[in-house]
């Protein structure tokens, strides 16, 4: 494991680099060809009537062709090798329209520099590489700057641990540590590593990974997630595996992948620049034939073609989804949303069902204390607990486990016990302070020949112990997984937007119609199959339900890759949900509305940017063809770059806009 994590980590870091190189490269083109744009300007013809100055010496067009010729093959590297990777997939998309409209300016210009007729479009040639080199510098970048919320993460733990070896304690690097290490942890000091504690109890602070305001309380045999925050205790854990297996380590791969993975968005933006790819050829092969059709004239027809297929290339469209992409991710995952699959997170405004898993998604996943009957009207509650607790006190069940909890919250001191023994699928028996004391199961309490006079069964959804003394029934205590407290809540919510709600279990019918009624879910399937729960997602998918599903990871993998977006509620470490789209790090089914909102709004603002990227060509390309030439409306390429960059400029503040407010 830890070998296949290294491999994963270099491969993580080289392509980090990989991607670091890249955007030093687009960086190092971009400021060259800014240095070489200038003398481009100053040497452009139409420049100098716009600024009105003179300035021309013999060979200026040569030297404004040199210059050209190298911000071309330099500068338009990117592009040119984009278009060969593109055309070899036969798939034209941004790097396609790129190239074309810096060729056709560069040839175009490099005619007239050599005896054609014509005004040269050198500048317009020079100012769109420079621009585009800025836009995917921006647009790595600010993948980059997402991932900068990575390293922001990776920042959350501490350099340092202190190792305890035998007697003494030895100062480490956290990145040493391996597994079963012992490690001494002091008050207020930053966990280092995940792990459990096997001394000790404090609280600790865990909002800078879960979001959880309140401190956490823990005990032994609680785990510990690194990054987190120390109370006033201090404590002794035990690591749980080396640093590249830790949550953050996790969390932080999980986000790059998210940020890595190709969206339907992205495809957006390349089908847009495709379409405008066809949609500049053929207008420019129209206008060419058009123009030398009317005015016979080869050289105003040859300009106004190379204007169009200069103009079709719009800056903008490079930025209007990465930006949004960037900042989406971003503010997500301050909310607690990692987003592991883009398209899956922009597509949540088509979800019209949403499946809970009960266990540990809507329920805590942990027995809580329901009720508690006495049969023997001698003792009070907090007795029966106190002889229950001391009995169950040695136990790891999850009974034990909630009857305990229960006489803590009571402040019960326990008895002595002796003699423990645990009957296979019947009970336990022990010795309570001298008595002979057993927590039975109903039928094991039937097969004694007891019957309970204060207890009725009927329609009980909890699992009920029966706790009996030298053969007397003194009581009964009923448990149940807990619900958890933002799920009524969570579902009414979703409810409000139409969307249906329904809930998967495998518990029996009783438990789960309980469940059901108290959150008011629209439907619920009991008794499921973990195999099973895959082939509900598929029969509502078949019904043409768009459906999320949400649960706690390891049997609802399967469901969670099936649905059209798995959304992993685990408490968020156990980062076993692979399969899912999404993962809601503080494990409350309220963050689904959350995800559904953010994922819409992400969607609407892509689809504006691209509407902006894309309009002002619809328009300037059929202008630039001479469409209104007749009344004197003929747009040249300088008219052009200014209204380019305008919508470059509008494309990036409106996706700085983006703003998600969860409801």
């Amino acid at each position: 494991m830890a070998h296949h994590n290294e491999d994963h980590n270099h491969e993580h870091h080289d392509h980090r680099d990989h991607h670091r190189s890249m955007i030093e490269d687009f960086k190092r083109r971009f400021i060259i060809a800014l240095i070489v744009t200038v003398p481009i300007l100053v040497l452009s013809p139409m420049i100098q009537t716009w600024f009105n100055f003179e300035l021309n010496f013999p060979g200026d067009r040569f030297v404004l062709f040199g210059l050209s010729t190298f911000i071309y093959f330099y500068g338009g590297w990117p592009f040119l090798t984009g278009l060969y990777g593109e055309l070899k997939e036969k798939q034209p998309g941004m790097m396609t329209l790129i190239a074309l409209a810096i060729s056709v300016a560069f040839i175009y210009s490099s005619m007239t520099v050599f005896g054609f007729p014509g005004d040269d479009f050198f500048w317009e040639l020079a100012t769109l590489i420079v621009i585009m080199l800025l836009g995917h510098y921006i647009e790595m970048k600010s993948v980059l700057s997402a991932s900068k919320a990575l390293d922001e993460l990776a920042k959350l733990m501490p350099d340092e641990a202190h190792l305890i070896d035998g007697e003494d304690i030895k100062e480490v690097k956290v990145s040493t540590l391996k597994k079963d290490d012992r490690i001494l942890i002091k008050a207020g000091e930053k966990i280092p590593a995940d792990g459990i504690i096997i001394k000790g109890d404090t609280s600790i602070n865990e909002a800078m990974i879960t979001g959880e305001a309140t401190p956490v309380d823990k005990t032994v045999d609680d785990e510990v997630i690194g990054g987190s925050i120390n109370g006033d205790g201090s404590l002794e854990v035990k690591v749980k595996g080396s640093k590249d297996e830790a949550y953050l380590s996790k969390v932080i791969t999980m986000v790059e992948a998210a940020q890595n993975a190709k969206s339907k968005s992205q495809d957006l933006a390349n089908k847009a620049a495709a379409l405008l790819t066809y949609l500049a050829l053929s207008v420019g092969v129209v206008t060419l034939l058009t123009w030398s059709f009317i005015t016979g004239d080869i050289t105003f027809s040859i300009a106004r073609m190379a204007t169009v297929m200069v103009i079709a290339c719009p800056h903008a469209l490079g930025l209007a989804t990465p930006l949004v992409v960037a900042r989406s991710t971003a503010i997500s995952a301050q909310n607690g949303l990692l987003i592991r699959n883009k398209t899956a997170f922009e597509n949540a405004g088509n979800i019209d069902t949403v499946v809970f898993d009960k266990t540990g998604t809507l329920s805590e996943g942990r027995f809580g204390v329901d009720f508690i009957v006495l049969e023997d009207k001698e003792l009070s509650e907090d007795d029966l607990v106190k002889i229950a607790a001391t009995l169950e006190k040695d136990s790891e069940h999850p009974i034990a486990k909630g009857i305990l909890s229960e006489s803590k919250a009571r402040n019960i001191k326990l008895g002595k016990l002796t003699n423990f023994k645990a009957i296979k699928g019947k009970g336990i028996t022990g010795n309570v302070d001298g008595t002979k004391t057993e927590a039975l199961s109903r039928k094991a309490l039937d097969d004694k020949g007891i019957k309970p006079q204060a207890f009725d069964e009927e329609d009980r959804h909890t699992t009920n112990v029966f706790i009996v003394q030298n053969d007397e029934l003194k009581g009964v205590i009923g448990l149940s997984d807990q619900i958890r407290k933002s799920a009524k809540t969570a579902i009414t919510t979703l409810q409000k937007r139409g969307i249906e709600c329904l809930m998967l279990t495998g518990d029996n019918k009783r438990a789960a119609k309980h469940v059901a009624e108290h959150l008011g879910l629209d439907g619920y399937f009991a008794e499921v199959l973990p195999e099973d729960k895959q082939k509900k997602i598929k029969a509502l998918q078949a019904k043409g339900r768009t459906v999320a599903m949400a649960g706690d990871g390891i049997n609802d993998a399967p469901a969670l890759a099936q649905a059209d977006m798995g959304i992993a509620v685990g408490s968020g470490t156990d980062v076993a949900a692979e399969t899912a789209d999404i993962i809601l790090v503080n494990s409350d089914p309220a963050d689904v509305e959350a995800i559904i909102t953010f994922g819409t709004a992400t969607n609407r603002k892509m689809k504006q940017n691209l509407f902006w990227a894309t309009a002002y060509n619809i328009i300037a390309i059929p202008l630039a063809a001479g469409v209104l030439y007749g009344i004197g409306i003929l747009i040249s390429p300088a008219v052009g770059a200014v209204f380019m960059s305008l919508s470059t400029v509008i494309v990036a503040f409106n996706a700085k806009l983006l703003n998600l407010k969860r409801q």
